[in-house]
């Protein structure tokens, strides 16, 4: 059984933030130091993280820091990965149309990334990327999209600006981590054929090796069709 006496010792600033990464992480997957400085500060500190490892444990789950992308990620514990009736019930399923805006979105994110500099996108430029693969989602169903990447820390904006075609959004790090290796191959094999053909290397994201996936941020289970397996 775990041991969580080292909460006792903590001081009161420290206890805070503690609880506050291990909600934020069961909530929205993600903790990206562009959004939440101060709680990645206080993650990606060797001692914080391993307390807060010691504690999701407990309920099968760990954090993994990535340093240079600055991105702290919420994943399944290694010894509860081919658990029978713990994994799929620990994942939020993107639906067809949001995987297919997801996929967009990362390949700007691609397309403008830099270590150092934030990357912005207006809604004119995921508006022109989803035409080039004849992409046709309603403006509710992009706007139902944005709320989910939002939540999950994956884009950030101000509700006013995705409304207008300027509006700018800006892509987090953490869609770097969001679907990985084998099923942004799977989704890519699927859609760009068929969406009218630019090459895109999956290769080129950095994915760990037991991430989340397209089918798989931990949360609620919405209603509605199955990312592919």
């Amino acid at each position: 059984m775990s041991d969580f006496s080292f909460m006792d010792k903590m001081k009161d600033e420290d206890a805070y933030l503690f609880k506050r990464c291990i909600r934020r992480l069961l909530d929205s997957t993600f903790i990206v130091a562009d959004r939440d400085e101060r709680l990645y500060e206080f993650i990606s500190a060797e001692g914080n993280q391993y307390d807060i490892n010691v504690y999701l444990g407990a309920i099968g789950y760990k954090v993994v820091v990535e340093d240079r992308m600055k991105v702290a990620m919420l994943q399944q514990a290694d010894e509860d990965v081919d658990t029978v009736g713990l994994k799929r019930i620990s994942l939020y399923r993107f639906n067809q149309k949001e995987i297919r805006l997801l996929l967009v979105v990362w390949m700007l994110f691609l397309e403008r990334m830099g270590y150092a500099e934030p990357v912005f996108v207006t809604v004119g430029d995921i508006m022109d990327k989803c035409a080039l693969y004849q992409i046709a989602l309603t403006p509710a169903e992009i706007r139902g999209a944005y709320r989910v990447f939002k939540r999950f820390s994956l884009i950030d904006y101000n509700d006013d600006d995705i409304t207008k075609e300027d509006g700018v959004i800006r892509l987090y790090p953490s869609l770097q981590f969001c679907m990985d290796i084998g099923q942004l191959k799977q989704v890519v094999a699927d859609y760009v054929p068929d969406l009218s053909g630019e090459e895109t290397d999956p290769g080129e994201g950095e994915n760990p090796e037991d991430g989340t996936g397209a089918e798989g941020l931990p949360g609620e289970e919405p209603e509605g069709e199955e990312a592919d397996e």
